[in-house]
């Protein structure tokens, strides 16, 4: 496929088909239409160990779990207001995500960060799933923008609002970056690597420091990420 008008910009449905997702490329842009879910450790922990019978028909009221913790008011008469929605790491939760493909159906997984290249290969290719991260950080309020109501909040008694499954109406929801696609590639692994081969350039030159803060390094065999 040819790439040289760099990524796409598309509208896709919460319950998406193979079809559709197979048109997805890491890079792409999307914006999302439908219903979407919150479900993160609290959620996962009462359906994937306790056995606790989800309260909606997944995948077909939606295949969208987004991994967040939405900002949200509640108003005297019971509803809800919602300013913003954060997006929170994904990586915390990949003991539970091979279960939560089998429980739920889900097809698109929406957080933080990504997940692991082995979650992508054991988890996401089998069930046909793909993964969208959010764009950078201050993008909550962005992305409230696209909600424009909550249906349902289960599961607030036990779980408080943070944890609770939110299930929100989403129009033009977005953006989010497809970071991984059918196939298991992942955009941050691509970038991650492109970005090592030419890091060698950026210590041709320097000289050993006579002075060094914690981390601080010329050796790039020697670098601390954290």
């Amino acid at each position: 496929m040819d790439r040289s008008a760099g990524p796409k910009r598309i509208r896709l449905s919460t319950t998406p088909s193979r079809e559709d997702l197979a048109r997805l490329r890491i890079g792409d842009v999307v914006h999302l239409d439908g219903l979407i879910y919150t479900a993160r450790e609290g959620v996962y922990m009462r359906a994937c160990e306790q056995g606790d019978a989800l309260p909606m028909d997944l995948p077909h009221e939606s295949a969208a779990n987004f991994h967040c913790s939405p900002a949200a008011t509640v108003e005297a008469d019971g509803s809800f207001t919602m300013g913003a929605v954060t997006a929170t790491a994904s990586f915390r939760f990949s003991k539970w995500i091979g279960e939560w493909f089998r429980l739920s159906g889900a097809k698109l997984i929406i957080g933080k960060g990504g997940m692991t290249s082995a979650d992508y290969r054991e988890h996401f290719v089998p069930n046909g799933a793909i993964y969208l991260t959010t764009v950078g950080y201050g993008t909550g309020a962005l992305l409230g923008r696209g909600i424009k109501g909550v249906k349902a909040l289960h599961w607030r008694e036990d779980l408080g609002l943070a944890q609770a499954m939110w299930v929100l109406e989403a129009e033009n929801m977005g953006p989010f970056i497809v970071e991984s696609d059918l196939e298991g590639n992942s955009l941050f692994e691509r970038e991650n690597e492109r970005i090592s081969q030419n890091l060698a350039r950026v210590y041709e030159g320097t000289k050993p420091a006579v002075l060094r803060r914690f981390g601080e390094t010329d050796d790039r065999s020697d670098e601390l990420i954290g």
